[in-house]
């Protein structure tokens, strides 16, 4: 059940917005070793952020899992996200911040009750 939450000030109106869903999904399926049918993206585009009193492109996410997530994986997952929000979004990696959190089964609730 990760879910990755990403919001960015750019603009993603003609971005293959599907291209950057799907890399997304399979990275952090295949970074934290959960199946890809349980991974839940959301892309938000032209949010307003300020990001050392610029609006140059910045980018905000939080990843949240049901284990999987620790100081190395923590670290290969920043950098492959960053990696695809320079790509297509040309977000520099240094204007992209990205929270983990790790939480219980039954602080996450699907199909009607919780994991």
């Amino acid at each position: 059940m990760p879910f990755l939450n990403l919001s960015t000030n750019v603009n993603v109106e003609g971005v293959d917005t599907s291209a950057i869903l799907n890399e997304a999904t399979s990275t952090v399926a295949d970074l934290i070793g959960k199946p890809e049918a349980y991974v839940m993206i959301v892309l938000n585009g032209s949010v307003p952020i300020a990001f050392g009193g610029t609006e140059e492109p910045a980018a905000y996410g939080e990843l949240v899992s049901i284990g999987g997530l620790n100081p190395s994986v923590n670290k290969k997952l920043s950098a492959a996200i960053s990696a695809i929000l320079e790509a297509k979004l040309s977000v520099s990696p240094s204007r992209f911040f990205l929270k983990f959190y790790d939480t219980k089964g039954s602080n996450f609730g699907w199909n009607g009750t919780t994991f």
